[in-house]
């Protein structure tokens, strides 16, 4: 697994339409991952760390099963002021069942009713729905904070097709009870949304608990 940081200037304009639209960026984040026009890009994650509406270098960060291609982002002249890019992650050493980690997640928390799924808008529905997903991916919340949450807005570009999706920002400390269960969700990521900036479950050790 791969991590990078990108600190993208708002000023910049394609930067600037990329913060007010998540459908744009990740259309964007996408060329740093395809080899040719006709190759499918390969799989990743990202979260946008910062406010949009800031007027300083906002932090991107970016998660792939695959290096990126950020060279194709740097020649957008201005649009990215700094990248740290493609630092290598071996989760079957850094995901150790029993171990302990802090986390920060950014997802779209919901329930399947009468075959549609709706957004889930309480905090306890979404605290709730995370002990769920921590026994379905090998994880248990040992705390969890509701940092923040939102209606996420966008639109597809060429269709103008509004997308609207229901955002909660959760940090806390879980544990890993399946290792390879964990690992495989850091891959592929939480819930829906993932192209929309969602879904990107960042994990740091806590040290000196096992």
């Amino acid at each position: 697994m791969y991590l990078s940081r990108l600190m993208l200037d708002p000023q910049h304009p394609l930067a600037r339409r990329d913060l007010g639209s998540a459908y744009d960026m990740h259309r964007t984040l996408t060329r740093a991952f395809v080899t040719d026009a006709h190759a499918q890009p390969s799989p990743f994650l990202w979260r946008l760390e910062t406010s949009q509406n800031t007027a300083e270098a906002c932090t991107l960060l970016v998660q792939s099963v695959t290096p990126a291609h950020w060279d194709i982002i740097q020649s957008l002249n201005g649009y990215a002021l700094r990248v740290q890019g493609n630092k290598k992650v071996d989760l079957g050493q850094f995901v150790q069942t029993g171990r302990r980690y802090r986390y920060r997640l950014l997802a779209n928390p919901t329930v399947t009713r009468a075959g549609k799924r709706h957004g889930l808008t309480q905090e306890a529905d979404q605290l709730a729905w995370l002990t769920l997903q921590g026994d379905k991916h090998g994880f248990k919340t040992l705390a969890c904070l509701r940092v923040g949450h939102d209606l996420l807005r966008t639109h597809r570009s060429r269709s103008g097709e509004g997308i609207t999706l229901q955002t909660v920002l959760l940090e806390g400390i879980l544990q890993a009870t399946d290792s390879t269960a964990l690992q495989a969700v850091l891959r592929q990521g939480l819930g829906h949304g993932k192209s929309m900036g969602l879904g990107l479950l960042s994990l740091a050790p806590v040290a000196n608990c096992l």
